[in-house]
């Protein structure tokens, strides 16, 4: 292995030697170098001392705003996973994965993003989560809104990110024509949208009972009173919980049974090309 080490560098580290045998410097080493450098009694600066103060300078002190920062990013990945599924479902035409597919990733997408924000931020990813949390106390009421708009924006950007990687095909699947309905829609890549048969009643009952049978079953699972399962099997329990719901009851409008699930997305289709058509 090469090291290039200049002339300069070795009357320095000369220099601190001598210090060192005359009492003038600590033992300890100020200037931690790779074995190899070392080996030929060569000294540099350390790069750490730097990295420090990068750290504590992007380092975000306020609780709030990690507990947000840490719903925005724990969204963003369900969303990566899921739109991301369903764009690859739809564009192939069902010949590099199936409805089962996108159900499956979506779960996959619950599952690492709790991973990821739970101890942060308590990995609520939905709204309907968060303010089921706050009726019970379990949340103060000043968090439900920027918890909110940190899950929409979540969902937003990992919808735009997914659309851009997804362009080409996307493309190249509609036509270049981007609509709602129609053989080549492609808008339910990322929002949800109700069966063409299905009535306005039916739809809102359709969201009520999926969502209810959400928070149904995940609530009792820190439940002290109950049987709570443990702390680490909580997101793997939550994702087969979601991966039921879709599986059974998302053929009338979807299974959004999240509100940033559903309307970040939505408002990229608005912003993208779809059209206000997508409302």
């Amino acid at each position: 292995m090469r090291i290039d080490v200049t002339e300069g560098q070795v009357q320095v580290n000369k220099q601190v030697l001598g210090m060192k045998e005359r009492g003038q410097v600590p033992d300890k080493d100020p200037w931690p170098v790779a074995p190899e450098v070392r080996k030929m009694g060569v000294k540099g600066p350390s790069f750490k001392p730097q990295m420090e103060g990068v750290k504590r300078t992007l380092r975000v002190t306020n609780p709030l705003a990690r507990e947000c920062l840490g719903e925005l990013m724990g969204t963003f990945v369900l969303l990566m996973f899921g739109c991301s599924a369903s764009a690859q479902v739809k564009t192939s035409r069902e010949t590099k994965g199936q409805y089962l597919s996108a159900n499956m990733a979506f779960s996959v997408g619950v599952m690492s993003a709790m991973y990821l924000c739970k101890g942060v931020s308590g990995a609520h990813l939905n709204p309907a989560v968060t303010l089921s949390f706050c009726s019970l106390g379990r949340v103060p009421w000043v968090k439900l809104l920027p918890y909110t708009l940190c899950q929409v924006l979540g969902a937003y950007l990992a919808s735009g990110l997914v659309f851009l990687v997804y362009y080409d095909a996307i493309m190249d699947f509609s036509g270049r024509n981007l609509t709602v309905y129609g053989a080549n829609e492609t808008a339910s890549i990322f929002a949800t949208y109700p069966a063409a048969h299905l009535s306005l009643s039916s739809s809102i009952l359709d969201q009520v009972v999926a969502t209810a049978m959400l928070m149904l079953c995940i609530l009792p699972l820190d439940d002290q009173k109950n049987s709570p399962a443990p702390d680490a099997l909580i997101p793997p329990i939550v994702a087969v919980v979601v991966l039921g719901i879709g599986m059974s009851m998302s053929s009338n409008c979807g299974g959004a049974i999240n509100p940033a699930r559903d309307l970040g997305p939505r408002l990229l289709t608005l912003t993208a090309g779809w059209g206000t058509e997508v409302l």
